[in-house]
């Protein structure tokens, strides 16, 4: 079985190094490519069709949730998961409506990244405890 391919796009180097720590772990997956701003990140994905894209929101050139829209024009079977450190309301509703499967926030990254690529593969969501909480909450 081929290993599962992801892209990670982060503007800070000790996140994607730490991303990187984290999958290489699963000898199921392997890094592609990693990106540092969102219009190199749709650039690369558009070439190379990842299975999983982990973007940042924050990302000079091209924001996360645009890279997530562009993204998802140009590879439908790519699943964004999105690595954030907002985690309010507003900004996780915008990433679920541009097309994210996933809302991990950074402080949580280290217990939740390896459990969100695999729920995401499986053809499932995945938002951190505190993502989950903060969507319930506004619905109630």
């Amino acid at each position: 079985m081929c290993p599962a391919r992801i892209l990670v796009a982060d503007d800070h180097d000790v996140v994607r190094q730490g991303l990187r720590l984290l999958i290489q772990e699963q000898p199921q997956w392997k890094i592609i490519a990693e990106i540092k701003d969102g219009r190199n990140a749709v650039e690369k994905a558009s070439e190379s069709k990842p299975d999983i894209a982990i973007l940042d929101i924050s990302m000079p050139s091209l924001n996360g949730l645009d890279a997530t829209r562009q993204i998802l024009k140009l590879n439908t079977h790519t699943k964004i998961l999105i690595l954030s450190m907002h985690d309010s309301e507003q900004v996780i509703e915008k990433a679920v409506n541009a097309g994210a499967r996933g809302y991990v926030l950074k402080a949580d990254a280290g217990r939740d990244i390896v459990r969100a690529v695999q729920a995401l593969l499986n053809g499932q969501t995945f938002f951190t405890q505190k993502a989950a909480q903060i969507i319930l909450d506004g619905f109630t």
